[in-house]
């Protein structure tokens, strides 16, 4: 699958930048899940040169050299981090949001703890990886979107899922079968969007309302997405329902910028005025600012706020 050798090839990447030393390939062989589980050596090496050479088709500066002075023939792997790096970088409010979400993507899909794992392994084995210039890559564990990476690689796959699903107005959750199409993010909250085969009818769910696990269903390949088909446009007809309400929102300089996007012409005071229809959703993203974004009106969503940062407060501080 496409998805297991993008992941392969950042797992590559990280080991052979965080290092010092040159890495051989048995070490690689041994960190790397889809390396290990090759059934034989000339599996893994034929594996491992399509990777090599796909890095350098991709321009990434992948060097050879000795890991051992008085064995000239054990090569080992490296990447060079000072022409591999990035120069800094300006970017506009718009471009500041997509990166971000990006970021989010990386934290909340599971693959920032694979990679982890990867360079934990590396170091039992004796490796020197340069822990002060680790990308920050700590999972963090988000409630209410653990469905996101069971749900992007059913889309990918074009495989249908399993799971339970917790109404809007409250009650008790019923079993769903979709056929997902794609994952949309709108307002600070993901959805995903396909066929609901029981009901033989388009429908959008929003992931914070799955309760349990998502669990594949069927056969990879076993659908084909509509050609017309809009997933961001179906999760924004979604979110029309119900009255468009204002918040006034003081913002930190510099900060809030997904909500400044959305705001309402200035009045000259400096303050911003956003929209939003769901205020549990919409409170739930201005606690994610933090102290950057204060509520001033209406009460209602302050208190929702207040509520959503004491709650989080106090998950944080349970004792297991």
């Amino acid at each position: 699958m496409a998805e297991a050798k993008t992941e392969r090839l950042l797992q590559l990447v990280l080991c052979l930048t965080q290092t010092r030393l040159f890495v051989t390939k048995e070490q690689l062989r041994s960190a790397i899940p889809d390396y290990g589980a090759c059934a034989t050596h000339e599996a893994f090496e034929r594996m491992f040169e399509r990777d090599k050479n796909e890095l350098r088709e991709l321009g990434v500066p992948l060097t050879t050299g000795g890991t051992d002075p008085l064995h000239d023939d054990d090569v080992g792997y490296r990447i060079d981090r000072g022409a591999y790096g990035m120069p800094d970088l300006h970017l506009t409010p718009d471009e500041l949001t997509a990166v971000a979400l990006a970021a989010r993507v990386w934290r909340d899909g599971g693959l920032a703890a694979q990679a982890a794992r990867v360079l934990v392994k590396l170091q039992a084995q004796g490796v020197d990886v340069d822990v002060a210039t680790l990308p920050p890559i700590e999972p963090r564990i988000s409630g209410g979107e653990a469905a996101f990476g069971p749900l992007a690689r059913a889309v990918s796959r074009r495989q249908a899922v399993l799971f339970d699903y917790r109404p809007a107005g409250g009650g008790e959750a019923q079993p769903r079968r979709l056929e997902p199409w794609g994952v949309v993010s709108r307002r600070g909250h993901w959805y995903v969007v396909g066929r609901d085969r029981d009901r033989d009818d388009v429908r959008v769910f929003r992931l914070s309302r799955i309760d349990g696990a998502v669990r594949a269903h069927g056969a990879e390949g076993a659908f084909a997405v509509p050609g017309d088909a809009d997933p961001g446009a179906l999760v924004d007809t979604f979110e029309g329902h119900g009255p468009e309400l204002v918040a006034v929102l003081r913002l930190r300089p510099g900060a809030g910028h997904g909500l400044r996007r959305r705001a309402l012409p200035d009045e000259d005071d400096g303050l911003q005025r956003v929209p939003f229809r769901d205020g549990a959703a919409f409170a739930a993203e201005i606690a994610s600012y933090g102290s950057a974004v204060e509520v001033l009106d209406p009460p209602e969503l302050r208190d929702a706020v207040v509520d959503h940062l004491r709650r989080v407060c106090a998950a944080a501080t349970e004792v297991p």
